[in-house]
C-alpha cells in the first residue's frame, strides 16, 4: 500500500475531515529518548509550551532538541480536524493537521526568539504547503503559540526575516501563526516517529540552515529529497 499518494495542497473542510478516533495512538512512550525527560509532563515548574510545524516533523524534532534550555520534546500532529489521527491518515491530507513539534522549554534558559530563530531558519516559510518534495497540508509551516510572549515573538521575528527574505529574492512567508488553543489539541505521533533520528542515524532529513540568518539564501526546493520515500517500518 502506497500511504503517499492523494496527497492535498487544499485544506480540507471539518465535514470532509476523517473521523478519527477517541483514544490516543497505543504505544506512544513517555521518556525521550534522548533528553531522558518525560514527554507527557508534568515538568518542571515554568517549564512553557511552544508547537512548531516546518515539514517532515524527524528532521523538525531533532533541531529542537538540541537546543539549550529545552526540557523535552515530540513528534505529532496539529492544526486541523481528526481526533488522534494515525501517519497514514494524515498523510492522505483529510486530516487538516501539519506535522507538527512540541518543544517545552525553560524561559529562564532560553527564549521563545531563540527557539524561533532556530524555526526559521532551519527550513523554507515561503514554500506553502511544501517543504523540497514533500507536498500536501501536512507539511505547511506553522507556529502555535501559548503565551503573550511567545505571539509577540513570533510576529517579530517572522517582520525582521521577512525583510532578509526579500532582500535575497524570496517571497512572502506563508507560516500559520495562531494560538495553541485555536490550532486545537495536539496528537502524539506513532512510537517510531518519536526522536526518529537518533533512532535511525542515517535517516531522512531535509532540514538544515538555509544560509541565512534571522536579523538567512535558501536551499532549492528541487534539490531536497521527500519523506514519500522513506517507509514506515514493516
Amino acid at each position: 500500500m502506497n500511504f503517499f499518494l492523494g496527497r492535498k495542497t487544499t485544506m480540507v473542510s471539518p465535514d470532509e475531515a476523517l473521523p478519527g478516533r477517541k483514544q490516543p495512538l497505543p504505544g506512544i512512550p513517555d521518556r525521550h529518548e534522548v533528553l531522558g525527560t518525560s514527554m507527557h509532563g508534568p515538568w518542571p515548574e515554568g517549564t512553557q509550551m511552544l508547537y512548531v510545524a516546518m515539514g517532515c516533523f524527524w528532521g523538525a524534532e531533532r533541531i529542537f532538541w538540541q537546543q539549550p534550555g529545552v526540557v523535552t520534546t515530540a513528534a505529532g500532529y496539529m492544526g486541523g480536524y481528526t481526533e488522534n489521527p494515525t501517519y497514514e491518515e494524515t498523510c492522505t491530507g483529510r486530516t487538516g493537521h501539519t506535522e507538527a513539534v512540541l518543544v517545552a522549554y525553560d524561559p529562564a534558559k532560553t527564549s521563545a526568539e531563540l527557539l524561533l530563530k532556530a524555526f526559521w531558519e532551519n527550513h523554507d516559510p515561503t514554500t506553502a504547503n511544501r517543504q523540497g518534495n514533500d507536498v500536501g497540508t501536512q507539511y505547511r509551516s506553522a507556529i502555535y503559540w501559548t503565551t503573550p510572549e511567545q505571539e509577540q515573538a513570533a510576529i517579530a521575528t517572522r517582520d525582521a526575516f521577512q525583510k532578509v527574505l526579500a532582500a535575497n529574492g524570496f517571497g512572502e512567508i506563508s507560516t500559520e501563526i495562531e494560538p495553541a488553543s485555536k490550532a486545537g489539541p495536539f496528537y502524539y505521533a506513532e512510537d517510531y516517529h518519536q526522536q526518529y533520528l537518533h533512532k535511525n542515524p542515517g535517516g531522512y532529513c531535509n532540514h538544515g540552515p538555509n544560509g541565512m540568518t534571522c536579523p538567512v539564501g535558501l536551499v532549492r526546493q528541487d534539490q531536497l529529497p521527500a519523506q514519500a520515500d522513506v517507509l514506515p517500518p514493516s
